[in-house]
């Protein structure tokens, strides 16, 4: 039986445990917090923070391969562990390039893969001919662990670019404003013999830069589809990647396709994929860093929509009422992380309805039938 260490405790690393029991997988948890969602599924937990490299040599010794739920790690001090022989997988060098936000457009970019134009804020006395160039709004970003909007600001004019530049102490990459139609996602795995499974593209619908809702498949073109697929073969190619990773993209009104971010992990986009594919985007990623074949990505129904439960007020409370009457919308099924606090934004759970046609009617329909009883007023 293998034992796979993951590096995080969120919702991520929780929804591995039933692909973990499928595949005879034993799950070892760092984490910070016993209250961490991961830990009710765990078969043992090591206690410290993604980014304490002591820990994960802790993690090391109990596990054959380690892997990741979130990014925030010390890469210089995991690379001490890698060559003393700790097996990662996604591998060190598959996730160098991609940590950093500038680094990650740089090396898109010189992989010839469609980017909206960018340059990393060094010296503030640039910005003004930059920004000329770019014209506005534009797109601020923290370099390192920005998530779910945080660290990402749109701006629209010069005197507040400065005045957030001054407030913030990270550095900053700027991006130009992408006016999209539609905001897009896709869900790649690779395993050690190079395979690649592609997972049907998705339409994401966000909200202050916060994922609300995933309508699976995106209704694309064919040549939209088959565009993406050949971009997420190539990243995941060049980097030589083991697991699965997320590629959110914008689609403009023109109909290009840009990349917008790499997550290196299984990642909030896929979640539909645990009731609506043949295979789990948390199965697959299991498979591939165990070293197993990877199987069917599949839907197995005509579509499904996948609403986001978020924190819409600070409260202790499991929604016990409000999670019942969601489990009572037919093909539905809730999945609830478990977290003992409630907080506005906070991700919560999530509701996965399967289709029975794809019809964008249909799936507005849904989506407001959950959102009106999970959203008071």
């Amino acid at each position: 039986m293998k034992r796979v260490g993951v590096i995080g405790g969120g919702q991520l690393a929780w929804m591995m445990g039933d692909a973990a029991t499928k595949l005879g997988v034993e799950l070892v948890v760092q984490t910070p917090s016993q209250n961490d969602p991961a830990v009710a599924i765990a078969q043992d937990i090591v206690y410290g923070a993604v980014d304490d490299a002591i820990a994960t040599a802790n993690l090391a010794n109990q596990c054959d391969v380690i892997t990741f739920e979130n990014e925030f790690v010390d890469l210089e001090a995991l690379s001490l562990l890698a060559a003393q022989g700790v097996c990662f997988r996604p591998q060190l060098s598959a996730l160098a390039p991609l940590l950093d936000k500038y680094h990650q457009r740089c090396y898109l970019r010189d992989l010839q893969l469609p980017v909206p134009n960018f340059f990393a804020l060094e010296q503030i006395e640039d910005i003004q001919s930059k920004i000329e160039y770019f014209g506005l709004p534009v797109v601020l970003k923290a370099r390192r662990h920005g998530y779910d909007g945080q660290g990402t600001y749109i701006i629209h004019d010069l005197q507040t670019l400065l005045q957030v530049i001054s407030q913030t102490k990270a550095q900053l990459l700027v991006e130009e404003f992408v006016p999209f139609e539609r905001e897009l996602a896709v869900i790649a795995a690779r395993c050690v013999t190079g395979e690649v499974v592609i997972y049907p593209v998705v339409e994401t619908q966000q909200e202050q830069q916060v994922c609300k809702r995933v309508i699976a498949p995106a209704q694309i073109t064919d040549q939209q589809a088959a565009e993406i697929q050949a971009i997420a073969r190539t990243l995941l190619d060049s980097l030589d990647v083991v697991g699965v990773f997320g590629i959110e993209l914008f689609l403009t009104p023109e109909g290009k396709v840009l990349v917008n971010e790499i997550a290196p992990r299984t990642h909030n986009s896929g979640h539909f994929s645990i009731d609506a594919c043949e295979t789990s985007q948390f199965e697959q990623h299991l498979r591939a860093v165990c070293g197993l074949p990877l199987a069917n990505p599949s839907l197995h129904c005509p579509g499904a929509v996948m609403v986001n439960l978020l924190g819409y007020e600070t409260a202790d409370s499991d929604y016990q009422q409000k999670r019942q009457q969601l489990g009572e919308i037919p093909h539905s099924q809730v999945h609830w992380y478990g977290k003992t606090a409630s907080r506005p934004g906070r991700k919560l759970g999530h509701v996965t309805v399967l289709l029975d046609e794809l019809n964008q009617d249909k799936a507005n329909e849904i989506i407001h039938r959950i959102e009106s009883i999970w959203y008071p007023g």
